[in-house]
């Protein structure tokens, strides 16, 4: 089940494809949308030629450069004449992985559609050595304040790798993203079951009551000797 960012995007992209020349000049047949940090929406088409040429959500994240996009938290595509979501092909995969790694890509799930992170669509990746790309740190909107007032500095995360650095904290609010600039000052692996109290009382609660939280709303099939990610992080402020 889409939440309403993502039925808004996906809405965005079948529009486009639903108006998708058919007389065949530039052969298109998939249109593409994405979303970036902001919440803001771009669409494009991908060109088709018999040498070769762009898929269509290769050309809508050159679009989204070219006007100044942040980075993108959400991409889907939508072929013509009602086929619907398609998943990305191959090239496309890797390029999202090494571009945007922590995008949520819309797939199609049965006769619905959902949305997965972009690691996922290549379980065994090649990773460009030189790449450097834009991070997020995802967050339930109900953290919101106590982020932005400084009573909130770590996160506990399960199969959600992330790395020390610059990143953008992004809060998924049903209307639109909100975000800040933030910096993940350290990432430490511990078993689920050696979760400290010092640690939790940095999430505001006691270790008992954090790994009843994190099974009861995030993570239900994590185990006691599951490794999970405890990441310190903080806000930068700006002007």
């Amino acid at each position: 089940m889409l939440i309403a960012p993502e039925q808004r995007l996906l809405d965005a992209a079948l529009d486009t494809a639903s108006r998708l020349p058919a007389d065949g000049t530039y052969l298109n047949t998939v249109a593409s949308a994405v979303m970036d940090i902001h919440g803001d929406i771009y669409t494009g088409v991908n060109v088709a030629h018999f040498n070769g040429g762009p898929c269509a959500e290769l050309v809508t994240l050159g679009v989204a450069a070219t006007a100044g996009a942040g980075p993108i938290a959400l991409v889907v595509a939508a072929g013509d004449e009602g086929r619907g979501v398609m998943p990305p092909c191959g090239r496309c995969r890797q390029v999202l992985l090494d571009q945007q790694p922590d995008c949520r890509v819309i797939v199609p799930d049965g006769d619905d559609a959902s949305s997965v992170p972009a690691r996922e669509l290549l379980p065994y990746p090649s990773q460009h050595p030189d790449a450097d790309p834009p991070r997020l740190l995802r967050f339930n909107p109900r953290h919101w304040d106590s982020v932005v007032d400084g009573a909130k500095t770590a996160t506990t995360r399960f199969d959600d790798p992330t790395v020390p650095g610059p990143a953008t904290l992004l809060f998924e609010f049903d209307d639109r993203y909100r975000s800040m600039p933030g910096v993940i000052e350290s990432v430490e692996h511990v078993r689920f079951a050696d979760i400290t109290d010092a640690q939790a009382a940095l999430e505001g609660c006691t270790a008992d009551e954090l790994r009843t939280a994190l099974r009861t709303h995030y993570y239900p099939d994590v185990t006691d000797g599951d490794l999970v990610d405890f990441v310190r992080f903080r806000v930068v402020t700006t002007g």
